[in-house]
């Protein structure tokens, strides 16, 4: 029996989920969690063996985060990423965070039961679209940020300081300035603002 916690912020949707899962036979929904720092103390509390994790919870911690904190645990679960964003940024940051599977929301309920089934089992599962999205990058690079890099920029695109960044993703300023400094490098630019721009005409910032 596959043990899963649902994390998403949108009772409607964690409702839709289980009903859905409830139709197989080999998967148990055990909990919900409506924010990043619950699914992390659920998981690590009741170690099921799978996450079903939304990407964005409003204010404060993304999916991404919580994904690394659990894949960081003394007993880590495996993750299944199920959001309705495709950028590269949102792409990257999970699968470097340790999900184990990236879908969109729009997957047909057979394939999100098949990806439930592998990730669970700690098989990579990606939706078709979100495969091609990582084979196009990797056989044509552009312009290659890490997944912490992401983090930094995604906050920075919400008006947040160094300090904040910092205070976000538990680094120092120091660390963040020298995120900053590889991003602008990479981009080509020279300010916040521009690299912001310039990494959501390239689609790695939704």
């Amino acid at each position: 029996m596959i043990r899963l916690v649902i994390a998403d912020d949108h009772p409607v949707v964690r409702a839709g989920l289980r009903a859905l899962l409830a139709s197989a036979d080999d998967i148990a929904v055990v909990a919900e969690a409506a924010t990043p720092h619950d699914a992390v103390s659920l998981a690590e509390r009741l170690a099921p063996d799978l996450v079903l994790m939304d990407l964005q919870f409003g204010e404060g911690a993304t999916g991404a985060q919580a994904t690394r904190l659990i894949r960081a645990l003394a007993a880590p679960v495996h993750v299944l990423v199920l959001t309705n964003y495709d950028s590269d940024g949102d792409i990257l940051a999970a699968i470097e965070a340790g999900a184990s599977g990236y879908l969109l929301k729009d997957a047909p309920p057979e394939q999100l039961l098949a990806a439930v089934r592998a990730a669970a089992a700690g098989e990579s599962a990606l939706a078709p679209v979100i495969a091609d999205r990582l084979m196009a990058r990797m056989r044509a690079p552009q312009v290659s940020l890490s997944g912490r890099e992401i983090e930094v920029l995604i906050l920075v695109a919400d008006g947040a300081s160094n300090a904040d960044v910092a205070a976000r993703l538990h680094i120092t300023d120091a660390t963040v300035k020298t995120h900053l400094g590889h991003i602008f490098t990479k981009l080509g630019v020279s300010s916040r603002t521009a690299a912001v721009s310039r990494a959501q005409s390239l689609g790695i910032l939704r």
